[in-house]
């Protein structure tokens, strides 16, 4: 969750929080500028393509998990975080990549009743993903667990 001579990072909730070497506001600066840079690519790759700015482009459809972070941590919602023993330590999204689509689950430490979130943050997700173009379905697993698969439009 870094900007450093390597570029940006987005959130993607498995990060520890001891990891941020950005103040909030210098965050929410380095955010916009990935966004900008992300609606730069989609104005010039997109219409090429064949496709509106409206959807996702090539470069989001060749790395989903790093757009799709992107997009949630644009819309301010929180991202999720680990310590250094690997439990987690705030509520919040986390991404990961299966089988070539992006899960989205809304995850917490224990007692955090992050469990009871889930359905009403995962929507949230889901709007500012489909404000961007993706897809995004809610799935419910074994013992109410909920999550999303994102992908792009055909």
């Amino acid at each position: 969750m870094t900007e450093n001579a390597e570029g940006f990072h987005a959130a993607t909730g498995d990060e520890s929080p001891s990891g941020v070497d950005l103040s909030a506001e210098d965050r929410a600066a380095a955010v916009r500028r990935a966004m900008d840079g992300l609606w730069q690519i989609r104005k010039i790759m997109n219409p090429a393509d064949g496709r509106p700015v409206t959807v996702p482009a090539e470069w989001e459809r060749r790395q989903p998990l790093h757009a799709v972070a992107l997009a949630l941590e644009a819309a301010e919602i929180p991202p999720s975080a680990h310590g250094p023993d690997g439990r987690r330590t705030a509520t919040g999204y986390r991404v990961s990549l299966a089988d070539k689509v992006v899960r989205v689950e809304w995850l917490g430490p224990p007692g955090s009743k992050a469990v009871y979130q889930q359905h009403e943050q995962l929507e949230l997700c889901a709007r500012a993903l489909r404000a961007l173009g993706w897809q995004a379905l809610e799935y419910r697993g074994a013992r109410r667990h909920r999550w999303l698969e994102v992908e792009p439009p055909p």
